[in-house]
């Protein structure tokens, strides 16, 4: 569908990719990753014309239709909602309107005797026909569904899209381009602007999307739920890996763990031919052979170290004052501004250690809540602070409190104590503040490094109560690995406003859903929280289920409680077979195919160990028959990785059906 061929492109001088080779078939779920900076918007705009390459060709399908949506810079006009996403429907708008035509004409010379009325009823017969295939009696309906699902509500569609904040007139140019549906989809960080509904709502959408996907994203779990390839931009070049995110990481630490094992037997050649050399460089009897090996070490392809991973850097927050239980409460919380009612009557108690989640739509309170815990919004209502609570509050807004004088490492170096001031340069690359990076004044920094910088320094600060505001949107993937972790380790307290699953997986034990002025409290992690909305929106459809009698009572068909109970035993022990039997035999052929995967791989690692020998290739015969075996090895691994995601696909989609019933 589309190819790029040696594609390179540099700015300034410094090269920033180059051999970019690579094909995207119809249907293929890529994921685009790599560090800030190296390059993933470029080749997008490249892809879709927006900047010309150095070098290189890209090759589209002339039919193929490409759709791209920017991380940013979108501006819609003062149209509607509604009117702005039918502009997805051009050609269906414009026959629309030829239809109309064509039947008032029609009408008309049908009353005055036209001759030519069955030439127009064929033209009239041709456009309903191709209408119909465009399934444009239903393109409406399609509108309405898209926008609700990505969160806009029904009295959104008729206001003008100025009035719109750029997050959500992202939104807008991302219904668009799911309407028009493109035979590649590009998008370019599409979850940045979204809540967790909204995310959940276009994932699967795209699950069940039709063509090929271009991604960029530094959401894990979205990328683990869409994508089948990866191509991994790094050290100025391109990677391609068949499988999603975790297959890559698994995948990428084996190749790294090789390159390092290559790396250390080169070096072991190269040090044990450079003694040789100094050996016997004045016997003339060794001369030749002396010579064979420094033309040897001079026509040596170097192998490369693999670079440092920032995700292996490692803090922890500075030790700070034990508050008391109660780190802070919240009664009778209540927030307007003007007309709008955000927050009515709420109650709210966060106890030491707890981390939680502020969860649900945006525009529902989320941030409102964080900035009254912080003590930086006003409200009516009552807020106690626990005993001797020292507050550390992130939004993306903290960056307008740097010093704008001061470089990035001294805005760092003024706040750390301890072991880690001798740690802040590995600290900055993991916030992605590489080199001299570090040396820039805080006033030449873009909005994003701002926000990057304001957090690290903020994590450096003892604190007990931690609130976060969206604290992974500037990061990638490294960067937030590294942030997890301290946060792990954090023994106070931490409120998140968070849409990234993966980043709360594992950290938060409380969501707190917010949702029409009121808040709810779930025990549990991220995982638990978005089963029990599944089945909340199953509940909006077909209602709520009868409430569980409590105990003591008896319920409506006259049982009792602990006989219900024992039922509810029974019925959970025949589904557990249910699934077991359904599910069975799939979960063996993957258990198979696990086993023929790791047997292959270790095949292929001894292999790649072999071709990483520099004395293989004194002998052709051989060399070509290891690299072919190589080849034949890695076809049947990318067709046992393709067995395994259908297998598992397969799996997951038995034990949610089960799951619903």
């Amino acid at each position: 569908m589309i190819a790029a061929n040696k594609l390179g492109i540099s700015f300034g001088g410094d090269t920033l990719f180059s051999g970019v080779t690579f094909t995207i078939n119809p249907g293929d779920r890529v994921g685009l990753v790599g560090a800030n900076g190296a390059g993933k918007t470029t080749l997008m705009r490249i892809l879709i014309g927006g900047q010309t390459p150095d070098g290189g060709e890209i090759m589209k399908r002339s039919s193929a239709v490409v759709g791209y949506l920017p991380q940013e810079g979108i501006a819609l006009s003062d149209t509607t909602v509604r009117e702005e996403v039918l502009k997805a429907f051009g050609e269906l708008t414009a026959m629309e309107e030829r239809i109309a035509e064509l039947s008032e004409e029609i009408s008309r010379q049908h009353d005055a005797g036209g001759e030519n009325v069955a030439e127009l009823l064929e033209e009239l017969g041709d456009l309903q026909h191709r209408f119909e295939g465009m399934n444009g009696f239903s393109a409406k309906g399609e509108v309405e569904k898209i926008l609700m699902g990505l969160g806009f509500r029904p009295d959104d569609l008729d206001r003008p899209c100025s009035e719109f904040s750029g997050g959500w007139q992202m939104r807008i140019e991302l219904s668009k381009l799911l309407l028009r549906e493109p035979d590649l989809l590009m998008l370019d960080e599409p979850t940045n602007h979204l809540d967790i509904e909204s995310l959940t709502w276009l994932e699967n959408f795209l699950r069940s999307y039709h063509g090929g996907i271009l991604l960029i994203s530094h959401d894990r779990a979205f990328l683990d739920a869409l994508t089948t390839h990866t191509y991994e931009m790094a050290n100025r070049s391109l990677t391609v890996y068949t499988g999603n995110y975790s297959v890559y990481i698994a995948e990428r630490e084996k190749r790294r763990e090789l390159q390092r094992s290559a790396y250390e037997n080169q070096q072991k050649m190269i040090s044990d031919t450079e003694r040789f050399i100094d050996r016997f460089r004045y016997k003339n009897t060794k001369a030749a052979q002396v010579q064979s090996r420094v033309k040897m070490l001079e026509k040596l392809e170097r192998v490369e170290l693999p670079e440092a991973d920032e995700s292996e850097i490692h803090f922890r927050f500075p030790d700070a004052p034990r508050s008391g239980r109660v780190v802070m409460e919240l009664k009778g919380t209540t927030k307007r501004y003007g007309d709008n009612l955000v927050l009515k009557d709420v109650d709210f108690a966060l106890e030491r250690g707890e981390k939680v989640a502020f969860l649900g739509r945006n525009g529902e309170g989320k941030s409102t809540m964080s900035r009254i815990l912080g003590g930086i919004e006003s409200f009516e209502g009552e807020r106690i602070p626990g005993h001797n609570v020292e507050i550390g509050y992130f939004a993306q807004h903290q960056a307008e409190d740097l010093d704008p004088r001061m470089t990035v490492l001294d805005t760092l170096d003024v706040v750390a104590t301890g072991d880690i001031r001798t740690q802040l340069r590995s600290l900055l690359g993991a916030f992605l503040f590489n080199g001299d990076d570090v040396f820039k004044p805080v006033s030449v920094l873009s909005g994003g490094e701002k926000s990057r910088l304001a957090l690290a320094k903020l994590l450096l600060q003892p604190r007990n109560l931690l609130i976060l505001d969206e604290p992974t949107n500037h990061l990638d993937m490294a960067s937030k690995n590294v942030l997890k972790r301290a946060l792990l380790e954090f023994e106070g307290a931490i409120v998140l406003v968070s849409h990234d699953r993966d980043f709360l997986r594992g950290l938060v034990e409380k969501c707190v859903d917010f949702r029409n002025r009121k808040i709810k409290e779930h025990i549990g992690g991220i995982d638990d929280y978005l089963r029990y909305h599944g089945s909340e929106r199953i509940d909006d459809v077909f209602g709520p289920r009868s409430p569980s009698p409590e105990k003591g009572q008896r319920n409506d068909i006259g049982e009792d409680s602990a006989l219900s109970r024992k039922e509810q035993k029974r019925k959970d022990a025949e589904l557990r077979n249910k699934r077991y039997a359904a599910t069975k035999e799939l979960k063996t052929k993957l258990a198979t195919v696990e086993k023929r995967v790791e047997g292959i791989e270790e095949e292929k690692l001894k292999l790649e160990a072999e071709l990483a020998d520099p004395e293989i290739y004194s002998d052709g015969e051989r060399s070509r028959g290891v690299q072919k075996k190589l080849k034949d090895v890695q076809s049947e691994l990318n067709d046992l990785y393709s067995k395994w995601e259908e297998l598992a696909a397969s799996i997951e989609q038995a034990e949610a059906e089960f799951a619903e019933e």
